[in-house]
């Protein structure tokens, strides 16, 4: 017996690892190889053209002196503390609002969710459109309200991340609410009934009942918006071309245009190992952290 039940669990096993297979293969040739390679790249001045030549820590010793990555570091974390924040509070306002019973709750779901799925690049387009300062209906509509002294924008070096941002988290909020809505929909009903029986308000209700149940799924969003505000690139590709004067200039930005337009390889990939590092530690911290805020269960 013990004998065919341990041939049914080397069975079993070699059947997980069929099917895990091609996931696997995918993930070694499309992430962990690029990653190693990127890797061992920093190490070297490549320039796409000539055989790398190996540099030991130069271009780690260059971005440290560099003012550019400087401000590139600075300009990403503005938009991450800016971002990360208003993508959440507004997807878990949202989600609040479509969870009641409410006329048109489906289409407005449909509608909020909508720029998720919409081309980055078109909607990049549509907006830089919009905020431009000649003819644009942003300031248009501001004149309308009599604001004298209209915003340049996508021309300012201190409105264009403002506006770039506004627009990452108008991409990104419909995705937020649908996992914090999924989130709410897992809470039973009759924990809030034996809460309104105790005589909690709305207000208690919320802060002592629906955002402890919910905190799994806030962590999840929490790493998942910190991710990819890292990684925001193509909003600035489009839109401002990372200027005026790398005012919105950001890590990824950075990588690509050291990378593909001066064709520093070895440079770009220690400015992509850093972003790497950066992620790394800033979600290890929030494993570290979830102990003290996140409850399941």
């Amino acid at each position: 017996m013990a004998t065919r039940l341990s041939q049914l669990a080397r069975t079993e096993e070699r059947a997980a690892w069929l099917f895990l297979l091609p996931s696997l293969v995918l993930f070694l040739a499309f992430t962990a190889a690029p990653v190693i390679w990127a890797f061992l790249i920093s190490f070297t001045h490549w320039d796409l053209f000539t055989a790398p030549h190996f540099a030991w820590l130069d271009n780690y010793v260059a971005l440290a002196n560099d003012p550019i990555f400087r401000q590139v570091l600075g300009n990403t974390g503005v938009f991450v503390a800016a971002a990360v924040p208003l993508e959440m509070v507004l997807g878990l306002v949202c989600a609040l609002g479509l969870n009641r019973n409410i006329r048109g709750q489906t289409a407005l779901r449909v509608v909020y969710f909508l720029p998720v799925v919409t081309s980055t690049v078109a909607a990049a387009l549509v907006w830089a459109w919009l905020f431009n300062s000649n003819f644009g209906l942003i300031n248009d509509a501001l004149s309308l309200l009599g604001v004298a002294d209209l915003p340049k924008w996508l021309a300012s070096s201190r409105w264009a991340m403002p506006a770039v941002i506004t627009v990452f988290v108008w991409q990104n909020l419909g995705y937020a609410m649908v996992l914090f809505l999924a989130g709410l929909q897992n809470i039973r009903a009759d924990v809030y009934e034996a809460a309104a029986l105790d005589g909690a308000t709305g207000w208690s209700r919320f802060w002592h009942i629906t955002l402890p149940l919910l905190s799994p799924m806030t962590f999840f969003v929490l790493i998942i918006s910190i991710i990819s505000s890292f990684q925001v690139f193509d909003l600035v590709f489009v839109m401002t071309k990372a200027g005026p004067s790398n005012a919105t200039n950001t890590l990824v930005y950075f990588i690509y245009q050291n990378g593909f337009v001066f064709y520093q390889m070895g440079y770009s990939s220690a400015a992509a190992m850093v972003l790497f590092l950066i992620v790394l530690v800033l979600t290890l911290i929030q494993y570290r952290l979830q102990d003290r805020w996140v409850h399941y269960g």
